[in-house]
């Protein structure tokens, strides 16, 4: 019997929650500007972190980005979030929502829900001289994709 997917809004707690339970190689974050999630019956079976964007020259006041999605592998629930969000976030008001991928990732969720490949990054630390950090995420070559208002 095939599985129906409904988007419910949830407390950044939960969403974080479930990141720690399912992220393959990201950790929770810290802020955000809403959450959602995908549910079939009562279960949540992914998530979706809308934040402002991490780069600052990209954080102009009308961009959002997606900077978890998360599932537990449940079929169409990436591109179920990914198309969710976009709606979420041009109802705000924003005109842009991006989110990053790595290369080594497809990206079918987004290509399939009308997000477009508009940039890549080399992938690197964030630990500078002035600021020394401990690197917790991938530092390979990462993907941009976004999606405008219509």
């Amino acid at each position: 019997m095939p599985h129906k997917l409904r988007h419910i809004r949830i407390g950044l707690d939960e969403a974080n929650a479930f990141v720690t339970a399912h992220h393959r190689h990201h950790k929770p974050v810290v802020g955000h500007l809403f959450s959602l999630g995908a549910s079939v019956g009562d279960q949540i079976v992914g998530v979706a972190i809308v934040g402002r964007p991490v780069s600052r020259f990209r954080d102009d006041g009308i961009t959002a980005e997606v900077t978890r999605l998360c599932t537990d592998g449940t079929r169409n629930a990436c591109s179920f979030l990914y198309g969710a969000s976009a709606r979420a976030a041009f109802a705000l008001g924003f005109k842009r929502i991006g989110t990053y991928i790595l290369a080594s990732e497809p990206g079918a969720s987004l290509v399939g829900t009308g997000w477009r490949m508009v940039g890549e990054t080399p992938g690197k630390s964030w630990s500078v001289p002035s600021r020394p950090r401990v690197d917790k995420h991938p530092l390979q070559k990462k993907m941009l994709f976004e999606k405008e208002i219509t």
